[in-house]
């Protein structure tokens, strides 16, 4: 009998053209088109046929059941170029790369919104060995979309630092082309956090989500109260000299501590930049990371960074010793932006996640707020539209 081979996929990353260190959305217009560039490496004893397959997906990232979304002859990705990793390499052997779509039409995304992509087998795409997510954008409304410098109201916390928020509007006029009842809601992707949107749902006007429309074509969605928090902490596994042991800790003093009152320095907003996969140090390391929490500390302690798409998972939470919190991942050789975050459990599962209590809050900080406008889309069975997009910055 002849079992199938292990296989693992390490080091994914999906990410806009050349650009490995941005959020993973693609732009298409008559003067533009993107390409979405996804890379990993694999361990496996022979060499796999490897494909991507995509799907388009509601603004909650769940795949149309809907045969006009299917995208049937445009979802399979099949162009990968492989290379045999160096044999310094001793957790994977292959490096996968691809871009797409691809020039002969193998693979198109002609639908505006949340696409999803599926690492699978070539013969059998039910065994999906790995997962992403990405944006594509037809923009058809231009935004206009503003950053405001602003305190809490109704409150005063303490230390006075986390009083400081960001209030961010958007404005556009319909085109004609659209109904404004179809339209739906703005939702802001701050940095990488593409699992943790600020949403403006104009069924729900609230003090801090407010929604207004002039009956006409007019439209005003601001997000109030967003806290700018710190610059990213970084580790910068580049240096083979400083970094010459497969075990080594994140920082060079080892024990990284609270940096609420700390600025920090400039980072990646949220991305990595890992070293070139034809480099014979691009290596992988087994890297500790540190944290001793201050006294009042009332959860537990996650790592969450680039290296983990900026989400919250069981599999990094800390080890607790006293007030000493540990966890030792693998990572290749690169530069990744991370942070702590405290959580509570509840006895239903961990809510109340507070991303500043270890790091801080600051109008200094330099943010990207990515801008989505979407759209109750009637046709084709009915699906959700992205009809606008924008970019802006703090700073």
């Amino acid at each position: 009998m002849v079992f199938p081979q292990t296989i693992k996929i390490k080091s994914l990353q999906a990410y806009p053209n050349n650009s490995p260190d941005k959020l993973p959305i693609l732009v298409m217009s008559k003067n533009r088109n993107d390409k979405i560039t996804i890379e990993f490496d694999v361990q496996a004893n022979d060499q796999p046929n490897l494909i991507a397959v995509f799907r388009f997906s509601d603004k909650n990232w769940k795949p149309y059941d809907n045969l006009f979304l299917a995208n049937q002859g445009g979802d399979r990705g099949y162009r990968f170029s492989t290379s045999i990793l160096p044999n310094t390499v001793e957790e994977a052997n292959y490096h996968y790369k691809g871009r797409f779509p691809t020039k002969k039409g193998f693979v198109s995304f002609p639908f505006s919104g949340n696409w999803r992509y599926y690492i699978t087998d070539y013969s059998d795409t039910s065994l999906v060995y790995a997962e992403g997510k990405f944006y594509v954008v037809y923009n058809k409304v231009p935004l206009s979309s503003s950053i405001k410098e602003d305190y809490l109201e109704g409150t005063d916390l303490f230390p006075t630092e986390l009083n400081k928020v960001f209030n961010i509007t958007t404005k556009f006029y319909l085109p004609k082309d659209f109904f404004p009842g179809y339209v739906d809601e703005v939702r802001i992707i701050e940095n990488q956090k593409i699992n943790y949107p600020y949403t403006i749902d104009r069924k729900f006007n609230t003090i801090k989500r407010q929604y207004y429309w002039n009956a006409d074509r007019k439209f005003t969605f601001t997000a109030r109260d967003i806290q700018p928090g710190n610059e990213y902490r970084q580790v910068n596994l580049m240096n083979v000299n400083r970094f010459n042991s497969k075990d080594v800790s994140a920082q060079y003093r080892g024990i990284e501590y609270s940096r609420f009152f700390q600025q920090g320095k400039k980072d990646l907003n949220g991305g990595e930049i890992l070293k070139n996969f034809r480099n014979s140090f691009a290596t992988y390391l087994n890297v500790k990371f540190s944290f001793r929490a201050p006294d009042d500390l009332y959860g537990d302690v996650y790592l969450v960074g680039a290296f983990n798409n900026w989400t919250i998972l069981d599999s990094y939470l800390m080890n607790k010793n006293y007030d000493l919190y540990t966890l030792t991942i693998p990572l290749k050789r690169g530069i990744y932006d991370y942070q702590y975050i405290d959580a509570v459990d509840n006895g239903k599962g961990k809510i109340n996640y507070d991303w500043l209590v270890f790091e801080g809050n600051s109008f200094e900080t330099s943010n990207e707020y990515h801008i989505f406008l979407y759209y109750n889309e009637p046709d084709l069975g009915g699906y959700d539209r992205i009809i606008g997009y924008t970019l802006i910055k703090s700073k």
